[in-house]
């Protein structure tokens, strides 16, 4: 299934320095995300925004990535990795990943993924799996246990509210040691904030990118 996507060229009219790709939220959609291209403030990269391949059953005009089970508990729900709509999203979103450097021009060396709530998820899922430039994980969690097939990862910033009541702290705590007990390069925060994008959060993701891409000059 291929993933619907709104792109948003550098806005310093140069050739792009690199690319981001962000990834919306359970019952959201790419145009929720869209604004973050101003706010994160890095004119000389273009960015990507999916939409993820399936409409939410309750939010109108809403997708998701997959839906939630009963027994999710935002904390590797065992048996969670293999179910049909996250497989289908598994694909799609490789698939993206993969075709990024032809449309584009752009290596996949010189990319960014980040994701909100489940989004993060999904950048999780995927992205660990990917030579990208580094991976965000914003209010996020893992839904299952990782099974990543690469033995090396790129960078991963993690960003989570204590007052989070949506994806609990819990969490994304134990994403943490799920990815150090993996050797992950990581930077981790948490913030006096709910399940949001707060201007600290924005200035966390464009420190970071600033950093991972400093690397390669």
């Amino acid at each position: 299934m291929q993933l619907q996507t709104i792109v948003v060229p550098p806005a310093s009219g140069r050739v792009a320095e690199g690319l981001i790709v962000i990834l919306h939220g359970w019952g959201a959609n790419a145009q929720d995300v869209l604004g973050l291209a101003s706010f994160i403030n890095l004119p000389n990269f273009q960015m990507v925004f999916p939409d993820a391949p399936f409409v939410h059953p309750h939010a109108p005009g809403g997708r998701m990535w997959y839906d939630f089970t009963p027994e999710f508990n935002f904390q590797s729900t065992p048996g969670f990795y293999n179910r049909p709509d996250l497989t289908t999203s598994r694909q799609s979103l490789t698939h993206l990943l993969n075709s990024l450097p032809e449309q584009t021009g752009i290596p996949l060396s010189h990319t960014v993924l980040g994701g909100f709530s489940q989004g993060g998820a999904m950048t999780l899922d995927v992205g660990l799996n990917f030579p990208l430039a580094g991976l965000m994980v914003l209010s996020g969690y893992l839904h299952a246990p990782l099974q990543p097939k690469a033995t090396s990862f790129p960078p991963v910033l993690m960003v989570h509210g204590r007052q989070d009541i949506v994806v609990p702290l819990a969490a994304a705590r134990q994403a943490r040691e799920s990815l150090n007990a993996l050797g992950v390069d990581l930077r981790y925060q948490e913030f006096d904030m709910g399940h949001e994008i707060q201007p600290l959060v924005l200035e966390q993701m464009r420190n970071f990118i600033k950093e991972v891409f400093s690397r390669k000059k």
